[in-house]
Parts: C-alpha cells; sequence; structure tokens
C-alpha cells in the first residue's frame, strides 16, 4: 500500500525503534531490524528523542543505532524512515531555528541526508501553526524532508496546520500520528479520524499495542512488576481492561495467531494505515508481521468493538 498522497509503498506495519539502544542493544535491534525486512517490512519509525526516559540514555539512541544498520547493510533506498522533532532537551520546540537543528542532528545520526517522513512530534504553543508549517515546508522544499506529518497536538492545531498549508500551498502533511488502540479509543475515533478522512491522510497508531498490555503477557500487576514498560502499561490495569485482553486472546485462539496479531488487525480493520509496534526480539516480531494477514469476520470486529467500548 502507499502513505496517501505520496509515492511511498509501505508494509501495513509500522516498526517502532523506541526498543533501539534501550530495551535492545545494537546486535539484537540489528537482528529484529535484518528479519523486519527479510519478512518484507519496510517502514521504521524512530525519534531524535528516543530513548531520553532510559537510564544513562540522553536521546538519538534509536537514531543512532538505525543509522549503523542503514550504513552497515547498505539499504537506505529500500526503506522508508520517518522520525520526529519537538522534544529532545536542547533541541525542544517547534521555532524555526530549533527544527532546523534538530533534523539535522537526526540525519546525521541516521547517516544520510533525507528522511522521508518528518512529524512534528509535539506542539509548541509559543509558535504560531502558520510559522511551523513554513518551517516543515522549508525542510521538504530543502530536500531535507520528503514528507511531513504531525503528532500529539490538539485537534484544533492540527486541523488549523492542514487549512494553512492548503491555504499558503505549503508542503501538506501526509500522515498524523495519534495514540490509538483497543484501550485506548475515544481521542482518535471522535477526534483525529475526522480529520484523517477530510484531508486524505495516513494514520500511524502508537501505543498500538497498549505498551504490551495487548499481547496478553500481563494478566497481574505482578506479571508486570519489574518489567520495562511497567509504569506505561500499568493504567490499563481495569476490569475493563483484562476484558479487552481476554476478548483479544479468544479470537486469537481461533485463527491460532498470538494475540498481538489480532490487536494490530483491529486497527487495520478500523482504517488505521499502518499500526506502529515494537519488537524485542524476532520472535515478537513474527507476531506483528502476521497482522495484516489475519482476517476478522465482520462479527469478529463487533465483538473486540464491544469488548473496548468503555474506552470509546
Amino acid at each position: 500500500m502507499q502513505i496517501p498522497g505520496t509515492d511511498l509503498e509501505i508494509f501495513p506495519v509500522n516498526l517502532g525503534g523506541n526498543t533501539f539502544g534501550w530495551t535492545t542493544d545494537e546486535r539484537e535491534s540489528f537482528a529484529v531490524l535484518d528479519s523486519f525486512v527479510e519478512q518484507g517490512g519496510n517502514f521504521i519509525d524512530t525519534a531524535d528523542v528516543y530513548s531520553a526516559w532510559a537510564e544513562g540514555n540522553s536521546g538519538g539512541e534509536s537514531e543512532t543505532v538505525l543509522g549503523s544498520w542503514l550504513a552497515t547493510r547498505g539499504v537506505r533506498d529500500q526503506v522508508v524512515i520517518a522520525t520526529k522533532a519537538g522534544q529532545l532537551e536542547g533541541r525542544s520546540g517547534q521555532s524555526r531555528e530549533t527544527v532546523h537543528a534538530a533534523l539535522d542532528g537526526s540525519l546525521k545520526r541516521l547517516r544520510t541526508d533525507y528522511v522521508d517522513l518528518f512529524y512534528a512530534h509535539f506542539d509548541d504553543e509559543s509558535v504560531r501553526i502558520a510559522d511551523q508549517a513554513r518551517t516543515y515546508d522549508e525542510l521538504v522544499r530543502a530536500g531535507k524532508a520528503r514528507h511531513i506529518g504531525v503528532s500529539n497536538y490538539s485537534p484544533e492545531r492540527m486541523r488549523e496546520w492542514f487549512e494553512v498549508a492548503a491555504a499558503e500551498g505549503l508542503a501538506q502533511p501526509v500522515a498524523i500520528q495519534p495514540q490509538y488502540s483497543l484501550v485506548h479509543r475515544k481521542d482518535f475515533e471522535t477526534a483525529y479520524a475526522p480529520i484523517a478522512r477530510e484531508f486524505g491522510a495516513g494514520v500511524f497508531s502508537y501505543f498500538s499495542l497498549a505498551s504490551g498490555f495487548l499481547t496478553g503477557k500481563y494478566q497481574t500487576q505482578e506479571d508486570l512488576a519489574g518489567a520495562d514498560r511497567e509504569s506505561m502499561a500499568e493504567g490499563y490495569f481495569s476490569e475493563d481492561g483484562l476484558k479487552t485482553v481476554r476478548t483479544v486472546m479468544d479470537i486469537a485462539g481461533a485463527h491460532d495467531v498470538p494475540a498481538s496479531s489480532i490487536a494490530l488487525a483491529w486497527l487495520l480493520a478500523k482504517g488505521v494505515t499502518a499500526p506502529i509496534a515494537s519488537a524485542r526480539n524476532e520472535e515478537q516480531l513474527t507476531a506483528l508481521m502476521a497482522a495484516p494477514s489475519v482476517q476478522l469476520s465482520e462479527e469478529e470486529v463487533r465483538r473486540l468493538d464491544d469488548a473496548s467500548s468503555p474506552f470509546a
């Protein structure tokens, strides 16, 4: 499939690069990336801030690992690379000077002279949307970013960006990156999906597996204790959340696939262009790659909708 408004052909699973240099070292990351490409994947998502939250890290680790892999394997022209700017310490915000410097830093770490998709990662309300749109247009015109996208903006500010770009003939965002999963539905379905439909933008959901909660491996708080994603996933623990997971696992059993395949297949059935999901190892990756081949019936989609209705 193509990212709408572009000539970029992508596999309908977007490999998240947040684990690179965090929960996977360079050797493990290379193994996942190699397997991803071997299985037909080609779309990789990262950000300059990954993984500044990890002890001993300061950001840029993911891009550095990915850049080393691109250089070692010589596959830059075979993959679609997305990165983001706006949150890295020392390069935070969306001022013109900051965004230009942030992308230059990303390109250096990625060992490439362009990215295929460059997101405004977080809004900076001190900078007018019109000025942000003009800055990102400059990067497209300079050839440093082939296309642009928007993530973590309010619906109002995101819509304004699309409208300003159309009115001024600037580079139009071709993608939005919202949080969306079976246990986080309302924001996307009520506010962001209409924007994507109206302006023909691709949708690349993050936290697609709710930080591992929807894989079914965390059935109790004890299962989660001490996990790398404990702080991210613990908020999903509730009777409604566990009911949703049980439904996912039941349908997964009927299809003889892992639960994560079903959670991603549901997102694809709901119109997500390519959900973002990360993998620490090749076994986890295989489950992600199976998702586009899962054909959920209308009844199965309805069951998942019903089970997750408290989050809609």
